[in-house]
């Protein structure tokens, strides 16, 4: 997907809130849904006309939506927004589609392929489909598990170690002569 065609999900239409067409966000990236901002929802384009509500349970009304029964029948659709009319993010953040599809690497090693963005409880973590077809490994969007994330390059650098991950190839081996001398040291226990 290209970046001048991709799209942000701001959030899902949630329950109603009031009369006036109002509805709650559920699953919202609150800097998406501004005052003003324009969203695609249900395939018609709309002005965000009211945002209230907090960060964490955000309050829209979208234009031509005039009724509680109006954003009754939206509940449960996705909210789009261009990613060309997001804001721009700080320093070492990415949006989801920017990681989808990389390559994660533990080392040389190839561990799989970045299914999507999950939104954990302390903090953001990548979902990554394993190269050799076993469950999908989680991995924490944090400084001490992701050494380097390059978007150009579609790849992501990880700490296999901080993430416990079985060691694998003969590097990781100990030396004979050193392995011999942990047990010398064993045997005068």
């Amino acid at each position: 997907m290209s970046d001048s065609a991709a799209e942000l999900q701001a959030g899902r239409v949630g329950r109603a809130h009031g009369l006036d067409g109002s509805f709650y966000v559920t699953g919202a990236l609150p800097r998406l849904l501004t005052l003003g901002a324009t969203v695609t929802v249900a395939g018609r384009s709309a002005e965000i006309v009211r945002r209230s509500g907090t960060d964490a349970r955000p309050i829209v009304r979208l234009h031509g939506v005039g009724d509680r029964a109006a954003a009754e029948a939206l509940r449960g659709i996705a909210l789009m927004v261009a990613a060309t009319g997001a804001p721009a993010l700080g320093e070492q953040e990415w949006w989801a589609h920017e990681l989808q599809d990389c390559e994660v690497f533990d080392g040389e090693r190839l561990l799989g392929t970045v299914s999507r963005m999950i939104e954990l409880p302390s903090c953001e973590a990548i979902e990554v489909d394993s190269a050799c077809g076993g469950d999908p490994l989680l991995v924490p969007l944090v400084t001490d598990a992701i050494h380097k994330i390059d978007t150009a390059a579609r790849r992501i650098d990880v700490d296999g170690e901080f993430l416990d991950l079985p060691a694998s190839g003969p590097s990781t081996r100990k030396p004979k002569a050193a392995a011999q001398g942990d047990q010398e040291d064993h045997d005068g226990d």
